[in-house]
């Protein structure tokens, strides 16, 4: 009688040990997905869905593999039992399935960890939506950051209705980025060897601060990093810090007119992101005082990812961003104030080499003990109040399976005990912004996000009225519009 041949043993590749650090980082608090909705303008069928899915997303074989972790560490395994009809699933909301609907359910899905006997993603069609579908899409962060996965996402796309040769999207637009990611790139590996040792520094010297000075006398970029980062202050109590549930709350706004930002930003002589990120200080400002919390003189802190490599290059999956601490002056009553505080706080950070920094500290995290994973995850997860990301989209109207993307919007996870995560992206000349929030600290998100485009027109109206001869600033501001008006 013959024998049925035994079964092939799965592929399994290490994993770096950054994308462990992140695949270690799950807690049920803060599931460590980042989750996307695109809406198109056309309903979409199931089945062309699928069959995109196929050719273009699972061209990168990594998504056909399971996240395998041990304690001698984790790796990728092939799943021998992959089943696309489950990891692209079809569904239908309740009711009208309006924008609240939607809303809700990507609160939900946001909130259900993976399932880790299978890889770690999933997509939802919603077949019929305002006139046409939406796609709620989830990928574990260990696969890679979310700046990478954005543009496997947009990677499904076209630039044409109907798919032909050369009309996938090109990299064009993203090659900008390229030099200044490069001069940044160059210090990596360096810093991912003295990651280990600062982490390990790093935790002794917060158990026992008398060894900073120690560390301060070995020198370096790196020794200096940490000990600013060590040295940060916790963030003040506010409604927006506490202990988290289980439950996560998401809601986006109307979307901006890019061009529009670009005309504050150049009436402000500082960047679009500047902009942005002084427009959600705004929006949590007013969502603060409304609901009693003393904002008086407060700054927050958001951490912020800063991409290490040339955006053309993120499709190769992995992790591969530092972060950085950014202050929300969200106790400066001044529009224009808060954006002279933000810019001056970011034109600081980018000279520094803080994201290298924590780029290497992350990967030492990665083989880190898990008890010193948690200590080091408290400690920087102390000093900020938010995750906030900005991500640049294509500024032309992409098709997937046919249809017309109209808007697209994503979250990062929030990491340790940080409940809340602001993200911006653009895209076809409009800018986006979405909010997560743990639902214990706002359970309203929408109360939020409804400030964004309010906290904009201040902007936009003190940008139009200033003197077009020299850049506005916050005593002109003062003068044009009372403030908080």
């Amino acid at each position: 009688m013959a024998t049925a041949e035994p079964r092939k043993r799965a592929r399994r590749e290490p994993m770096s040990r950054v994308d462990t650090a992140w695949l270690r980082m799950e807690r049920p608090t803060n599931p460590m997905m980042i989750t996307g909705v695109l809406m198109f303008a056309e309903p979409m069928s199931i089945d062309a869905l699928r069959r995109v899915v196929k050719q273009r997303f699972l061209a990168y074989t990594r998504f056909r593999q399971k996240a395998v972790d041990t304690p001698a560490g984790a790796s990728w395994q092939t799943d021998e039992d992959f089943d696309l009809d489950w990891h692209v699933q079809l569904t239908a909301l309740p009711g009208r399935a309006g924008k609240r609907g939607l809303e809700r359910f990507v609160s939900q899905l946001a909130s259900s960890p993976l399932d880790h006997s299978r890889p770690l993603w999933q997509f939802h069609l919603i077949e019929r939506y305002d006139g046409g579908s939406a796609l709620v899409a989830r990928i574990h962060h260990s696969y890679a950051d979310g700046i990478a996965l954005v543009q496997v996402l947009l990677s499904l796309t076209d630039t044409t209705r109907e798919p032909a040769k050369g009309s996938d999207l090109a990299n064009a637009w993203l090659k900008t980025d390229g030099a200044e990611v490069a001069r940044r790139v160059g210090a990596v590996d360096r810093y991912m060897k003295l990651g280990s040792r600062a982490l390990e520094k790093g935790m002794e010297m917060y158990r026992d601060p008398t060894l900073a000075g120690m560390l301060a006398k070995e020198g370096g970029e790196i020794a200096r990093e940490l000990l600013n980062a060590l040295a940060l202050s916790d963030d003040p109590p506010s409604l927006l810090r506490g202990k988290l549930g289980v439950s996560k709350r998401v809601a986006w706004a109307e979307p901006l007119d890019l061009e529009e930002v670009k005309a504050v930003g150049r009436a402000c002589d500082c960047t679009v992101n500047d902009v942005l990120m002084a427009t959600a200080a705004g929006a949590l400002r007013n969502y603060m005082i409304e609901r009693g919390d003393n904002v008086d003189g407060v700054t927050l802190r958001a951490t912020v990812p800063v991409n290490l490599r040339p955006l053309e290059h993120a499709k190769k999956l992995g992790n591969h961003f530092g972060l950085v601490f950014l202050e929300l002056p969200v106790g400066e009553g001044n529009p224009i104030r808060r954006i002279e505080r933000v810019a001056e706080c970011m034109n600081n950070l980018k000279n520094s080499r803080q994201a290298i920094v924590a780029f290497g500290l992350l990967a030492a995290l990665g083989m880190a003990p898990s008890q010193v994973q948690g200590l080091a995850l408290e400690l920087f997860s102390r000093k900020a109040t938010a995750v906030a990301t900005n991500v640049p989209g294509p500024q032309q109207p992409l098709y997937l399976a046919g249809c017309t993307l109209r808007e697209m919007m994503f979250w990062v996870p929030q990491t340790g005990s940080i409940g809340v995560g602001i993200s911006i992206l653009s895209y076809n000349g409009r800018v986006h912004f979405g909010l997560i929030a743990d639902a214990k600290l706002i359970p309203d998100p929408d109360a939020v996000i409804s400030r964004f485009g309010a906290e904009f027109d201040k902007l936009l109206y003190l940008a139009l009225m200033g003197n077009w001869g020299r850049t506005l600033d916050a005593a002109g501001a003062d003068a044009l519009v009372p403030l908080d008006a």
